[in-house]
């Protein structure tokens, strides 16, 4: 089994937005970077940069192992994942079919899930790692019609929580990062699947109000935020177990962390009308 003296990072979702960014930049810092998603067409710019793209779903059990199993061949190890592949499922909850329901959860929780899953033994057995989930500050409150996407972002919060209980005495590290307003192709899609499936009806009003809040927003933040953040955590000693970046993060964060719930829900419901 070969062994490599660079570190070596998976990063799901790498395809586009954040996780293309974060791919460039660890492979600027000296790691071995394999980007993995659905479309490895759109990877170009991780491979030229000297990275590695392979095809990988998260929600396809054969292609996780086969992905992992081919970087342990390869490289030896994994000490880093990055748990970023997702998306958000907006709609009202009365509207939103189930089954599109159980992708969600499937693709943003149960994903990292299976991926961590496979990367521990590895991890476990040299003793050191770090897993980063990327979570959202929508895991820690919820917009009106993201009930399955803040569920499944909700979950992934608490997920780690256990994890990093479980996995520290082997040395290894769960660090959560919340991206706030992040430039990506999620607002256009969340806002595109709440017109989809609640645009008539006794939702209407609320998804013209999301809209409306939508094309409010000033520009976001780069990608580049949440890459500087990452190279913080993994940089860092003994990383915090939470980082927020990102348009909106902070503020956001601290109100919830202060108002009541009736409160924050009036305070929300005023940014979508």
């Amino acid at each position: 089994m070969p062994v490599t003296h660079k570190p070596v990072a998976l990063i799901t979702g790498a395809s586009s937005g954040m996780g293309k960014d974060m791919a460039i930049r660890l492979i600027s810092a000296g790691y071995t970077v394999y980007g993995a998603a659905r479309r490895v067409e759109r990877m170009a710019e991780i491979v030229a940069a000297g990275g590695k793209a392979v095809s990988m779903d998260v929600t396809d059990d054969a292609s996780m192992i086969a992905t992992v199993d081919h970087i342990v061949a390869d490289e030896g190890r994994i000490d880093v994942l990055v748990n970023n592949a997702g998306y958000g499922q907006y709609g009202a909850a009365e509207d939103v079919p189930i089954e599109l329901g159980r992708r969600q959860m499937e693709v943003n929780l149960i994903g990292a899930a299976r991926l961590t899953q496979l990367c521990l033994p590895h991890m476990r057995a040299r003793k050191f790692g770090k897993i980063l989930n990327i979570t959202s500050m929508g895991g820690k409150f919820a917009m009106p019609l993201g009930s399955w996407y803040h569920a499944s972002k909700f979950a992934l919060e608490g997920f780690s929580d256990a994890l990093r209980n479980e996995v520290r005495p082997f040395g290894i590290d769960v660090i959560v990062i919340e991206p706030g307003g992040v430039e990506s192709e999620w607002s256009g899609i969340a806002a595109e699947e709440a017109a989809r499936h609640s645009t008539t009806g006794a939702y209407a009003n609320l998804v013209q109000g999301f809209r409306k809040a939508l094309a409010r927003q000033r520009r976001m933040s780069p990608p580049s935020v949440i890459s500087d953040v990452i190279l913080t955590a993994l940089r860092a000693r003994k990383p915090k177990t939470r980082y927020h970046r990102g348009m909106y993060s902070g503020p956001l964060l601290f109100l919830r962390r202060w108002l009541s719930d009736r409160m924050f829900d009036r305070l929300i419901t005023a940014m979508v009308k």
